[in-house]
């Protein structure tokens, strides 16, 4: 399992943008970035630190997935056929934790990679705990027994803050199917995402 030991709102921060749309991001009071000079921090970015800061911007918001993680997937989409960016996209939408993130299962990424990993999550009446594992379309997602009393759960799915994408169809509250991959314009980012620069970074 990949943890994350740095606050996940540090991102945020650095960013100056609420990454996952939280109410309790701190750039919701303040925009500029973590640390004592954080408020000097705005400069102008060479072609490199656009992309740099794209990349970190998207490899974030789908938890952090480490950089061996997130670069086998841009290798992965660079072999695919059609657009490197939108297939990209597709195969990072396609991870378990983001499928029970979207279908709004847990309030984070983070949470919803914790379920999986602690076996709490069936795919197609399986239990499994890989959380990088590839949900493909026609996939049913569901909640253990447990899970579905779990407080966080229950709370999360009341969650106003964001909805079930249309690529993921819910039945009843505790199960999912994944009905496509979804193109970029189809996928309910916070914050613009530039994937095509990420392309651009692993291409150098």
């Amino acid at each position: 399992m990949t943890k994350r030991t740095a606050s996940k709102y540090k991102l945020d921060r650095r960013m100056g943008e609420n990454i996952w749309g939280r109410p309790k991001s701190p750039v919701n009071r303040r925009d500029y970035g973590p640390g004592q000079h954080g408020q000097r921090r705005k400069g102008k970015l060479s072609d490199y630190g656009i992309q740099l800061r794209a990349k970190q911007k998207l490899k974030g918001y789908y938890g952090d997935v480490t950089e061996k993680q997130f670069k086998r997937a841009y290798k992965e989409a660079a072999a695919m056929k059609g657009d490197t960016s939108q297939n990209l996209i597709g195969l990072l939408e396609q991870r378990l934790d983001m499928v029970v993130y979207r279908a709004k299962f847990t309030p984070t990424i983070f949470s919803a990679r914790q379920l999986v990993s602690h076996g709490h999550i069936r795919v197609n009446g399986v239990k499994c705990n890989v959380a990088s594992r590839k949900v493909v379309p026609g996939d049913v997602v569901s909640l253990s027994d447990k899970a579905k009393e779990m407080l966080l759960v229950i709370e999360a799915q009341s969650l106003p803050e964001r909805d079930i994408p249309e690529y993921v169809t819910p039945d009843g509250t505790d199960k999912v199917s994944f009905v496509r991959i979804p193109t970029l314009d189809e996928v309910p980012y916070p914050v613009t995402m530039e994937p095509n620069l990420v392309v651009e970074f692993y291409s150098r």
